[in-house]
């Protein structure tokens, strides 16, 4: 994706958002002088009516309880959700959101807030050729619901060639909108929500994709086969998903301007619920917040409870610790990995030496060489030298800058725009961030490390006459799979016993379909348009993880989302804690593995309640809990504790030690299904970090029928480590068809 406020990118392409804190209405509350400054609040209440008419009425009787006419309780109201969970939005002064969270009826009061977004070789990389077995029946009965920018529906991507009508358990709909094309037997519901009714002047009220980024992680899930695709004739080959024969619903809850909003996003999932997904794909994340007030948290509670999954983006805040997002035990949260290819330009100097760069340029040079300048060389004046280092706008001499390639450090986004506008030949943009992903440019331009800019800097001052040119792009394989510098990673901010992010997935250069609404950067002076391109983000990696868990739903319609989430976990493919030393805190389980997920052996199943008892163990009490069960009536103290150290049948193992400075013991009791051969036998295979020692009890499982479950315990006892270490060790499963593996990270906090 191109660098608009819209991008995904991490380091040049950033989404700017505003993003309001997220708090419960607590002490102290507003001024007299604030209360008729009005905010977005969601509402959350107990078990309502069945019927949808008498749920409404009450949500409108509760809001004019607050001295004010039903006519301005309507008017209020943004919306009244009444399909998945019973809550309403509304805008409300902050001493009305006091008086609303008194009512006896009012379980939950937050602030809206406002999140952001986190892109086909990738499928073939991870083991899902075209070639892989299909139940092609069952394949065509699950739909992906996807929360994002909206869609487009007459990509090719989308086409439903050979497609029959939707599965009869669907109850979506499908416009009609302004300038929408309409749904078809693929694309089978597309809905938007919009709070405010505020649609920019760019974007029309319709699920039509504006930005591109809903579109492009759409494809990437469930597109179908397009032969030949390619960015400008780069990395050309058959773009599809992971599950062409796949539904797909699309939910606009993201907008330009405004963002994605929390009552938007909460919209967005009941809608979801109601019309009968099987998976959600959510590559949206906002700050961290507790998990019974963030709306994706609350929303996929729901979305589990009715037996659905949501997938979704780990965020990209990396490579900086404890930043993962969509952190809860329900959401299966994806980190982005690399595959085995990068996008170059050859950077030819004067002096004869050709040194390499990161980025998509598709622009073949008009000349061998060009006069080559730093942005200090062409600045206005004296004055202006410093913003010039950045090739900021207006800091260049046009005079000065036309017809030459201009060396500029990293500033913001957008800089070989600036040097095109002034009839610049190029661009060399110095960036001190690690380069993993290559970002697409709207004129001739390369990105270089800090290292290579000081030897062009070195060559510019060594001779009178210096000369450079930049080379279109190729293609260049390089070793994989890693994870991505931008990627979010652990450890779980919001819980210090449960593993975060799950899984890896590919999210750099990603090439999927694309709108041809906008142009490939946003950027102004852009002609290139596109039917796809690459995009890169943790956005990109979490539909590679819904394709596989709606590739696994297909071989297994009746399996949980627990069922699913293990199985994708516990048949990764292992990364090396070399290649990244963050380890698990990085990458999950490893890089995701489709068809082996289909397969798994053995499965960590759940309930609602291991839940439930997770949540009571981390503190959270009957007021924290409601929004998420939908009543205060929940007593911890009454609930049976959990099996082990972390209430849950969780997949992956996490112990942090208490102190650095001691050792520390923890006993984590598991269970698993046996969804392999009806008679089998595992043996446990322990592999224990120096340092740690882990023991596994019974040492050997064995099954004689479907779908019966054995239990175990893992006891890890970790010796004093060094603070802000990690440790991986591992506890497999094995059979003579399977082997199940389950992570154990032991963790010494920094502080």
């Amino acid at each position: 994706m191109g660098r608009s406020k819209w991008s995904c990118h991490h380091h040049l392409l950033v989404l700017v958002i505003v993003l309001l804190d997220v708090h419960w209405i607590s002490p102290p509350y507003a001024s007299a002088a604030d209360e008729h400054v009005k905010d977005f609040y969601i509402i959350y209440l107990g078990d309502g009516p069945d019927n949808k008419d008498e749920a409404v009425k009450t949500h409108i009787n509760l809001l004019s309880s607050l001295n004010i006419s039903q006519e301005e309780a309507k008017e209020r109201m943004v919306y009244s959700y009444t399909k998945a969970f019973n809550a309403f939005a509304a805008k409300l002064s902050p001493h009305e959101a006091k008086k609303m969270m008194e009512m006896e009826e009012v379980v939950g009061v937050f602030r809206n807030q406002y999140r952001q977004l986190h892109t086909t070789k990738s499928w073939d990389f991870v083991g899902l050729p075209l070639t892989a077995k299909r139940h092609l029946k069952a394949e065509r009965d699950v739909i992906i619901g996807v929360l994002d920018t909206g869609i487009t529906p007459d990509s090719e991507s989308f086409q439903d060639h050979g497609l029959g009508p939707p599965p009869a358990k669907w109850k979506g709909s499908c416009g009609p909108f302004k300038n929408f094309t309409g749904c078809n037997n693929k694309l089978i519901g597309a809905k938007y929500f919009k709070h405010d009714g505020n649609v920019p002047p760019s974007e029309t009220r319709s699920p039509i994709d504006i930005n591109g980024h809903g579109t492009h992680t759409s494809s990437t899930a469930a597109g179908v086969l397009v032969a030949n695709a390619s960015l400008y004739g780069i990395a050309s080959g058959t773009a599809r998903g992971a599950v062409p024969s796949a539904r797909l619903a699309t939910y606009k809850v993201c907008w330009a301007q405004s963002g994605c909003a929390d009552m938007d996003i909460l919209a967005g999932f009941e809608a979801a619920i109601h019309d009968g997904v099987d998976i959600i794909s959510i590559s949206i994340g906002g700050p961290i917040a507790s998990y019974s007030s963030d709306s994706i948290s609350v929303g996929s509670f729901h979305a589990m409870r009715k037996g659905i999954l949501t997938v979704a983006s780990a965020g990209n805040d990396g490579p900086s610790s404890g930043t993962v997002t969509n952190h809860e035990p329900w959401i299966l949260t994806v980190a982005a990995s690399g595959i085995d290819r990068t996008f170059k330009s050859q950077i030819d100097l004067g002096n004869g030496k050709s040194i390499s760069g990161m980025g998509v340029s598709m622009f073949n040079p008009k000349a061998k060489s060009y006069p080559l300048v730093s942005g200090v060389d062409v600045a206005k004046s004296s004055d202006d030298k410093y913003l010039a280092r950045y090739c900021f706008t207006d800091s260049l001499d046009g005079k000065k800058v036309k017809g030459k390639v201009v060396v500029c450090r990293m500033g913001g986004s957008g800089v070989e725009s600036t040097v095109k506008s002034y009839g610049g030949a190029g661009t060399i943009v110095i960036s001190d961030q690690y380069l993993d992903n290559a970002q697409v440019f709207m004129s001739p331009a390369t990105t270089v490390n800090t290292s290579i800019g000081d030897d062009i800097y070195r060559y510019i001052n060594s001779t009178r006459s210096p000369s450079a040119v930049i080379q279109k792009t190729r293609q260049v394989t390089i070793p994989a799979p890693f994870v991505a510098s931008f990627s979010s990673r652990g450890p779980n901010p919001a819980s210090t016993r449960l593993l975060k992010p799950d899984i890896a997935a590919p999210g750099i250069d990603i090439l999927a379909a694309f709108t041809l609404k906008r142009s490939l950067t946003g950027l102004d002076g852009d002609t290139q348009f596109s039917k796809f391109t690459f995009l890169s983000g943790t956005s990109m990696a979490c539909p590679h993880v819904a394709g596989a868990a709606a590739y696994v739903k297909s071989f297994h319609p009746d399996w949980t989302p627990a069922a699913i989430k293990s199985a994708i976990i516990t048949s990764a493919k292992p990364i090396s804690p070399k290649v990244n030393k963050e380890a698990e805190f990085a990458y999950g389980g490893g890089q995701v593995n489709p068809r082996r997920a289909a397969s798994p052996g053995l499965v960590y199943d759940m309930e609602d309640i291991s839940y439930v008892q997770f949540l009571c163990g981390e503190g959270y009490n009957a007021t924290t809990l409601a929004p998420l069960v939908g009543s205060r009536s929940v007593n911890c103290s009454s609930i049976v504790p959990g099996i082990g150290h972390d209430s849950l049948n969780y997949p992956t193992i996490q112990l942090t030690l208490r102190s650095a400075k001691t050792s520390t013991m923890a006993v984590f009791r598991r269970r698993v299904t046996n969804v392999g051969p009806p008679s089998s036998v595992y043996n446990g295979i322990v592999r224990a970090p120096k340092g740690v020692e882990i023991t596994v009890e019974p040492k050997s499982l064995s099954f004689s029928k479907a779908s019966q479950k054995r239990s175990f315990k893992v006891v890890v006892k970790a010796q004093q480590m060094t603070p802000g270490k990690i440790l991986s060790g591992l506890l497999v499963w094995k059979s003579s068809r399977h082997s199940v593996r389950s992570p154990i990270v032991i963790y010494s906090p920094s502080d």
